[in-house]
């Protein structure tokens, strides 16, 4: 069967990019090593998250009055409440990792952004999510997104403390695996359903990418219905980077 598209039916949109001072207003644990802080404000007013993978910048003051910059995933924002939620992954000795673990209502940051979202549309007849434990926080909202007329896998890894149950109206299966070579075996064995089909794809800069290689140059599938992103890369701080073309 044709898995090949040649039709680019992503929408790129444009967001105007202000500073808000937000505080925060709950803190909650998702899983052992992920936590939920939701934030409020004002300032929110007008903000907009359009996509599963869009990203801000969260602004925190460091002790010596430096600012600390990090990119996150909106998990959610509710516009009436003008509340925006973001999970932090509490693994490592990170500035925002170790700011998540001590957060406490009332504490103040600013979010930037987001600059622009890279729109998806969910009426592929098949959608493929993949990535370790920071791209978790898209995969989940992206599944809460799919409609229950959708077939969706999901190959996650990442540790058995944090694997989590997802919420979908879609058809979805999901594959947990310990380390990146498992996760890559899975798709080098992955045999890609029929019909049109879209990949997404966040990991660490070397997996994403052999990720990408895998499924567009061994496997045929449509450059253009394929996004990898290297949410970090091994040795470097605050790496977020684009792979190949979409």
């Amino acid at each position: 069967m044709e898995q090949h598209s040649t039709r680019n039916r992503v929408t790129r949109v444009r967001h105007e990019t202000r500073r808000r001072e937000v505080e925060v207003v709950s803190v909650s644990d998702v899983s052992a090593n992920f936590r939920r802080v939701t934030f409020a404000g004002e300032a929110l007013a007008g903000f907009v998250s359009q996509s599963f993978d869009d990203h801000v910048k969260l602004i925190f003051s460091a002790e010596d009055g430096a600012q600390v910059m990090r990119d996150y995933t909106p998990s959610s924002f509710d516009p009436e409440k003008r509340e925006l939620s973001i999970e932090f992954s509490l693994h490592g000795d990170g500035f925002a990792s170790n700011w998540a673990a001590r957060a406490s209502v009332g504490q103040r940051v600013t979010v930037a952004g987001p600059r622009g979202s890279f729109i998806v549309p969910t009426d592929y007849d098949w959608h493929l999510l993949v990535g370790d434990d920071t791209a978790l926080p898209a995969i989940a909202r992206r599944l809460e997104e799919l409609p229950a007329e959708t077939v969706a896998t999901v190959v996650v890894q990442t540790a058995s403390e944090d694997r989590r149950q997802f919420r979908s109206r879609s058809t979805f299966g999901v594959v947990w695996v310990d380390h990146a070579q498992d996760l890559l075996r899975e798709i080098e064995a992955l045999q890609l359903p029929s019909g049109e089909g879209y990949v997404w794809c966040a990991a660490e800069a070397k997996v994403a990418a052999r990720v990408r290689e895998l499924l567009v140059v061994d496997k045929g599938h449509g450059k253009h219905s394929i996004r990898a992103s290297a949410y970090w890369k091994a040795g470097a701080s605050a790496h977020h980077e684009k792979i190949g073309e979409d």
